[in-house]
């Protein structure tokens, strides 16, 4: 069923009708000439202009498209909310293989649709984008993030991503066995590109022991290579979920990792990852509490990436965003105290947490 745009009708219910939905802009953006098809959503400028990445996939429909971009947008502004910066959420998606399709003409042309919401969008990277792609398409929008050092930026948002990830482990640990330390406990982290090798290191400098799995077997074998003691590696996640003694599992690939088939066998007793949207449908939170599997929110503990693109806006400084970042062990565990007093799962307590301050800002303008 379509439309009268020809696109699916379930699409438009969810941006228009569903709890998912809510959005103030969707942007559908098509440059032939140079191949672009692309989909710029802003859930909220509530707290500010929107904020998020651009990722690159080769979507199998324009539909799945749409509807991921949705999904993350919405991610974006409970991530910024809870993150304390003043941004709302936003996300953009170029549809086509990145190892194929991308192109210096594609990212200008994308660069300029940016451009065109006249600061109502702020670009960074996410999956199949990088910061020599943010500064290229910075040539044609002043409203881009992670960018390189020598252009002004940044550079790789993933550093301070794995550390945030790190933090809430720790404050996971601390709440469930009441002790922060890593030490001796058995992390499984799915997905070691641009975030998990970090997170690896954090985890090996700190005695765990790490099991890896990637799709990309070089990925895999770097890790491997760089750490010849504490990592093993398994073939790939439907193994690592099922490791016996695992504490930790860490999903750091793409979303849904959490789902009616995974949820039934994992292993660990906790779920702390780097990867967006995590939950794979509304009613896994209660399952993971129900298993006594204690989940860390996804946008939540992977928030130190966008607090260090946000503060390349006013001149960044490392040392300040990493203060800020190192701040998600403290907001994890109050996470974990809202949801015990309330009596919600922890993605329910983030979400309520999120929600007020988008709410007050509202409030505050309305009153204006």
């Amino acid at each position: 069923m379509t439309d009268v745009t020809g696109a699916p009708a379930d699409v438009l219910h969810t941006l228009f009708h569903s709890d998912q939905g809510g959005h103030e802009q969707v942007v559908l953006c098509q440059d032939r000439a140079s191949g672009l098809k692309a989909v710029i959503a802003i859930h909220s400028t509530a707290l500010g202009p929107a904020l998020g990445g651009t990722r690159f996939y080769p979507y199998a429909t324009e539909a799945e498209a749409v509807a991921d971009a949705l999904n993350l947008a919405r991610g974006m502004s409970y991530k910024n909310a809870m993150a304390g910066l003043d941004h709302g959420g936003g996300k953009a998606v170029i549809i086509g293989d990145p190892e194929r399709d991308k192109t210096e003409e594609l990212l200008l042309a994308y660069g300029r649709m940016v451009a065109s919401l006249g600061g109502r969008y702020v670009t960074a990277c996410d999956v199949g984008t990088y910061v020599a792609d943010m500064d290229v398409v910075a040539r044609e929008c002043r409203w881009t993030t992670g960018r390189s050092p020598e252009n002004g930026g940044a550079g790789d948002s993933s550093v301070l991503t794995a550390f945030g990830v790190y933090q809430g482990m720790r404050a996971s640990a601390q709440h469930l066995w009441g002790d922060p330390s890593l030490r001796g406990r058995k992390v499984g982290i799915a997905g070691v590109g641009k975030v998990g090798h970090h997170l690896v290191k954090h985890l090996r400098d700190e005695g765990a022991e790490v099991v890896v799995t990637d799709v990309r077997m070089d990925a895999v074998q770097r890790i491997l290579e760089q750490y010849p003691q504490g990592v093993t590696a398994v073939a790939d996640t439907e193994e690592l979920i099922r490791v016996e003694g695992l504490d930790i599992y860490a999903p750091c690939a793409l979303g849904g990792a959490l789902n009616d088939d995974s949820v039934p066998v994992l292993t660990a007793r906790v779920v702390c990852g780097a990867a967006n949207n995590q939950l794979a449908h509304p009613g896994v939170e209660k399952d993971l509490a129900d298993r006594g599997i204690l989940y860390a929110p996804d946008y939540v503990v992977n928030a130190g990436g966008v607090i260090q693109v946000a503060d390349e806006l006013h001149g960044f400084d490392f040392d300040r965003c990493k203060a800020k970042a190192a701040k998600i062990f403290d907001t994890t565990l109050a996470i974990f105290a809202r949801a015990k007093e309330d009596g919600i799962p922890p993605a329910a307590a983030a979400d309520r947490i999120a929600e007020q301050r988008m709410a007050e800002a509202r409030a505050g303008h309305a009153a204006l």
